[in-house]
């Protein structure tokens, strides 16, 4: 067990265990192995910096065979013991592990769905049992897809049972190709909220570190701790009654007949923003404010507008407790008169990011003319060191940092009002840079 340096016992802390591999130890998960500390806890440690209690069970057998419940139990009796001695923030329990620890983590998310918050299944399998497995608990999966000891598709019939509980939207989220040596990761949309279900593809074998561009399983350089880590790190204590401060500078552009952009100054809070309410009413005066949509960013496209209208924006924030912030100031627009020439929208949506890079997935591309388009061009410009890593269903070029994306035969052709939620793209960037791609635009022939 690895208390905070500064532990205090007045401070309720994240409680994280880590479960260990057949023929794994504890030492193991703790020690981190050859890549030490910067793998300690499958690099959760490290990124934590002394906020989390971590644990290392020692499954018998080395392993986690859980019969008759015995290894539920053995969980069980240790955060009892843990915490009569230690502050522990009970509404954030976590667990993650590899192989067969991510079968002991998924047997984890069935039976004991309400004492923990998240799990995290790596190359994982239905190896510990699963008793109940009918509660919703946040989940991400994370699988090879040439890892010839548990098959991705086991992996897959795992993260199917939470997409199911969770009441998220069913798809077959997008997974990099064989070779490429690459990593997608998707972020299910409709679920529950506090409920997501996370879906981590990449281009390799049997390993819970695997590292883009090369076949080396690296705990430095993987870029899986941060994801599990950023999945982790979005559940705040539910004890948190602040609510975040008041999004500020709220403006609209690009207007069209049938939509408008906007975009808003970030808001604050002491845990964190997780994401953003748009308000919208009719009228220039009058009428009643209902969300329209959500954004995780600090701008939101609303679409399918009627032409020749006046309409009343708001926006709020909300944190991870479930706090929400007062309303912005108001913004009014007025869409135009509208025609029968083509005319599109692109809506990014940032699926998920961490530091060195992000995914957008979908960038929805939604018909805004009144006569069906027959083909649709986007372009969007990337912040100044961003490269992209990646790019599904469409034609991608770039030119320094501006990436144009054309439209294919399955997905050009949309009806008035219609969208295709098909395109995405993964970059890279500079550790530290929380910038994100602007200046979306979208034409049709």
């Amino acid at each position: 067990m690895r208390i905070p340096d500064n532990y205090n016992n007045t401070n309720p802390y994240r409680l994280i265990f880590g479960f260990h591999w057949l023929g794994g130890t504890a030492n193991d998960v703790d020690s981190g192995g050859s890549s030490g500390f910067t793998w300690s806890y499958y690099g959760l440690r490290q990124l934590a910096n002394n906020t989390a209690i971590f644990v290392a069970p020692q499954g018998l057998n080395n392993g986690w065979a859980n019969s008759g419940g015995e290894d539920l139990t053995f969980v069980d009796d240790m955060i009892r013991l843990i915490e009569a001695d230690l502050c522990v923030d009970t509404t954030q329990r976590f667990a993650g592990g590899f192989s067969y620890g991510g079968g002991m983590s998924y047997a984890l998310a069935c039976a004991r769905a309400t004492v923990f918050r998240a799990v995290a299944v790596y190359a994982g399998a239905q190896l510990s049992g699963c008793s109940g497995g009918t509660q919703p608990i946040a989940y991400i999966g994370l699988h090879g897809l040439r890892d010839n000891v548990l098959n991705i598709s086991l992996g897959r019939s795992l993260r199917d049972r939470f997409v199911r509980n969770n009441g998220c939207t069913s798809q077959n989220p997008p997974e990099p190709a064989q070779g490429s040596l690459s990593h997608i990761v998707t972020a299910y949309s409709g679920c529950r909220s506090g409920y997501p279900v996370v879906w981590a593809a990449f281009d390799g074998g049997h390993t819970p570190g695997p590292v883009d561009g090369s076949t080396a399983d690296d705990g430095a350089r993987t870029w899986t701790k941060a994801v599990v880590w950023n999945f982790f790190n979005q559940f705040q204590s539910t004890n948190d009654t602040t609510p975040p401060t008041a999004p500020a500078g709220l403006a609209a552009s690009g207007t069209t007949a049938g939509g408008t952009n906007l975009s808003w100054t970030a808001s604050t809070d002491d845990v964190g923003v997780s994401g953003y309410d748009v308000l919208r009413a009719p009228g220039a005066s009058g009428g009643t404010f209902a969300q329209v949509g959500t954004s995780a960013t600090t701008s939101f496209s609303d679409t399918g507008l009627t032409p020749s209208t006046t309409y009343r924006y708001q926006v709020r924030a909300r944190d991870a407790a479930g706090n929400l912030s007062p309303v912005s100031d108001t913004v009014q627009v007025t869409t135009t008169s509208g025609g029968t020439t083509g005319a599109c929208t692109a809506t990014p949506t940032v699926q998920t990011q961490w530091g060195s890079g992000y995914v957008i997935q979908p960038l929805t591309i939604t018909n805004t003319s009144t006569s069906t388009i027959t083909g649709w061009t986007v372009t969007f410009t990337l912040p100044a060191g961003h490269a992209l890593t990646g790019s599904w269903n469409a034609t991608v070029t770039t030119s320094g940092q501006t990436v144009t994306a054309k439209s294919m035969s399955f997905n050009g052709t949309l009806a008035p009002g219609a969208s295709t939620t098909s395109l995405g793209f993964q970059a890279g960037r500079p550790d530290g840079n929380t910038a994100l791609p602007s200046g979306y635009t979208c034409t049709s022939p």
